[in-house]
């Protein structure tokens, strides 16, 4: 018998029923790694269960995908309505991830559904056209267009690059005081620790990999450089108070306290993919506000290294309006089969990237398992920004304490602004 199907739902009794469940869509999601390793971003349950899906025949993406559907046909399996909402959704995800797997065509909006529960849809290019006349102004460069504004950024890009061999004081200055900052407004155990390590070959520019026990070691990407005004989104988004601080609170109050175990296990392309890059990225403004580049600029020049925060603050509202461009690359990938070449100078155009660094980006597009993430951002920072900035009880700081803490999901998030 594989693994998946160890425990039938004949065999348990009404009070192990919960339990029962979770051991079970544990076990399914487990089994994906079987397929794609990596697939299980991060577990902090059980070993034992973990080296009974390790050990046992690997499964097939057919399997999986029934098994998921079993699973959802089980549903409420005795857990609350925010429970058996949370698991449902991440069920379906799972479903089509292992009908991608067997390899049925599912078209690429559906599938960005599937997994993530928002629709997309290609961008107004006007909406860039006016970013670009923005980040004119903002490099005191008004009307600049085409070259010329390319020209101009670079040159900004340039004078803001973090030398090499300074990286590493720079990342562990900025986790110290965003650590400082999150543990006096958002708790974590005295023993949570984040290791830092820089790697090469990856697709992206940082990782985090949660190690349970409140323990993280992330990863910065080498091969890119490294820009001062990024840095410290960077870190607050990888560590205080983004993934790690989420992990460890989640851990620490939903699984260790109140017996989730659902929340135990990350999987990639899943509803809490989302939601986790939209907090992450929503994270530098939560704890340290909109003078964030004030803030950065002073912890800079203690180390010896000259950061002009006001104009970087004023690029980066005018960069905001571009969020959309990377989607709309894959939709043109996956969705509409535009050649990679024609994708590339897109991206070149409206991210004013040099070559290198568009190709860089359709490494991430064009990875079977990360193609669609890249929606986890874009989705993800607008529909918690919108949810952060409605009306309603709680201050900011506060909701985003909410999403640290709380088995929220895009649907939760949806309910909620409905009935504002």
């Amino acid at each position: 018998m594989s693994s998946i199907g160890a425990m039938s739902t004949a065999a348990r009794t009404p009070s192990d029923t919960s339990s029962g469940f979770i051991t079970d869509y544990l076990r399914l999601g487990l089994a994906f790694d079987r397929l794609e390793d990596g697939f299980v971003d991060a577990f902090t349950g059980d070993p034992a269960l973990r080296a009974e899906v390790a050990n046992a025949p690997a499964p097939t993406p057919g399997e999986l995908a029934r098994r998921a559907r079993e699973l959802a046909a089980e549903l409420p399996a005795g857990l609350d309505g925010e429970r058996a909402t949370f698991v449902g959704a991440h069920l379906r995800a799972l479903e089509c991830s292992a009908r991608k797997f067997a390899g049925e065509q599912v078209g690429f909006v559906d599938e960005v559904r599937a997994y993530f529960d928002v629709d997309i849809a290609l961008a107004d290019p006007q909406i860039y056209r006016d970013a670009h006349q923005q980040l004119a102004i903002a490099l005191d460069s008004p009307g600049a267009t085409g070259q010329e504004l390319t020209d101009a950024y670079l040159a900004h890009r340039r004078s803001e690059e973090i030398p090499p061999e300074r990286v590493d004081e720079c990342v562990r200055a900025f986790s110290s005081a965003l650590r400082e900052r999150v543990r006096a407004t958002y708790p974590l155990p005295d023993n949570e620790i984040v290791e830092f390590e820089v790697v090469t070959d990856k697709p992206w520019s940082g990782f985090n990999y949660y190690l349970g026990d409140f323990r993280s070691r992330v990863a910065i990407n080498a091969d890119l450089t490294q820009y001062m005004s990024n840095l410290p989104h960077l870190i607050a988004h990888e560590a205080y108070p983004g993934h790690h601080t989420e992990h460890c609170r989640k851990e620490q109050f939903l699984v260790d306290a109140a017996g989730q175990h659902e929340q135990s296990i990350f999987l990639v392309n899943t509803p809490q993919c989302l939601m986790a890059e939209g907090l992450a990225d929503h994270a530098l403004h939560a704890i340290i506000g909109p003078e964030w580049a004030s803030w950065a600029q002073e912890i800079y020049a203690d180390l010896g290294l000259r950061f002009d925060g006001d104009r970087a603050r004023r690029v980066s509202a005018a960069t905001s309006g571009l969020l959309g461009v990377r989607q709309d690359a894959a939709l043109m990938l996956h969705d509409r089969h535009a050649d990679t070449d024609e994708v590339v100078a897109y991206l070149r155009q409206w991210l004013l990237a040099p070559e290198e660094r568009a190709r860089q980006m359709l490494r991430f597009l064009t990875s079977p398992l990360w193609r669609a993430y890249i929606s986890t951002y874009v989705e993800g920072y607008r529909l918690l920004q919108e949810w952060l900035d409605a009306p309603g009880p709680g201050d900011r700081a506060q909701r985003f304490g909410r999403l640290l803490d709380e088995p929220l999901i895009p649907a939760s998030l949806r309910a909620e602004l409905e009935a504002v």
